[in-house]
């Protein structure tokens, strides 16, 4: 077959929400093999543990492999994204687009990525409709104050969401 080209989809992913998952499912179109790389990024101060992050993709992208593991592999990292990349021997970056805003953003990233390794190429990937509005952070919020956020995210994701917002509430109530 030759060479197998790899592509990373970078991201905190907390919680994995359905957008994310239509860009995994959609990028596997587009590399041979995809990694889904969770960020520690603890200053975004994530609700679940990166532990608790990789496994959750793990469990949802479980079904996209058709019985081949090879397809996409969940891994985390720590660095520099663009030392990852050439880490793992990729030669794509997989990125999301939600709206306008993201743009501004991915495009300043990408062009400092290509500075720092102009082999690797950035992809962008527009959400689907239904998924452009849906960001961890709403669902997040939705969550939190016992919104439905059964659109938003998996059957497991959401309990998942459930049984953590249910614990720190219990905690809230004992500190009070």
């Amino acid at each position: 077959m030759g060479d197998v080209r790899a592509g990373v989809y970078p991201g905190t992913f907390d919680p994995l929400t359905n957008g994310h998952m239509d860009i995994i499912q959609r990028a596997t179109k587009v590399v041979d093999q995809l990694i889904v790389a969770v960020a520690v990024n603890a200053g975004k101060d994530p609700l679940f543990s990166l532990e608790e992050r990789v496994a959750i993709v793990e469990e949802e992208v479980a079904e996209f492999q058709n019985g081949d593991g090879s397809r996409i592999r969940v891994t985390s990292f720590d660095n520099l994204l663009m030392d990852f990349v050439g880490q793992v021997g990729a030669s794509m970056i997989v990125r999301g687009l939600r709206a306008v805003s993201d743009f501004e953003y991915e495009f300043q990233m990408a062009g400092m990525n290509g500075r720092l390794n102009p082999s690797v190429e950035t992809v962008f990937l527009m959400a689907s409709d239904r998924h452009q509005f849906i960001s961890s952070r709403f669902v997040k919020e939705i969550g939190w104050l016992g919104g439905d956020i059964s659109h938003f995210v998996s059957k497991k994701v959401a309990a998942h969401l459930l049984e953590r917002f249910a614990g720190e509430r219990r905690t809230a109530t004992e500190r009070d």
